[in-house]
């Protein structure tokens, strides 16, 4: 049975921090994890990215603030979140991609709120 199991999110005031975290079960292949977030009545977009090789991918806005990490072994990626904005305020989603065969497949989570107060 796949999972994924997102933590983390919460209320934080305006330069606070948070830590997000996403562990994945039941799939193989793995090939790319990430986190994206949507606010209301806009898009979801992506925040960061990290391969199975360490190789990351950041939204020109969170760089600087914002750092995916990737424990493989536990097969959890993380995302620290300083200097937090009330613009971060969003439902934040993590996404991972997996092979099976020659196909590519992604998987989301259910989300986890994070709000940002002024």
């Amino acid at each position: 049975q796949v999972q994924l199991v997102e933590s983390g999110g919460g209320l934080v005031q305006a330069g606070g921090s948070l830590r997000l975290s996403c562990a994945a079960s039941g799939f193989s292949s793995i090939r790319s994890m990430g986190w994206y977030r949507q606010a209301p009545g806009k898009q979801r977009d992506l925040v960061a990215a990290i391969t199975s090789g360490g190789s990351t991918n950041y939204a020109d806005s969170m760089k600087g603030r914002f750092t995916i990490s990737r424990d493989n072994a536990k097969n959890t990626v993380y995302l620290q979140m300083n200097n937090l904005k009330p613009e971060d305020t969003a439902v934040y989603y993590c996404k991972l991609r997996f092979r099976e065969g020659l196909v590519e497949y992604d998987y989301w989570g259910q989300g986890t709120q994070v709000t940002v107060s002024s």
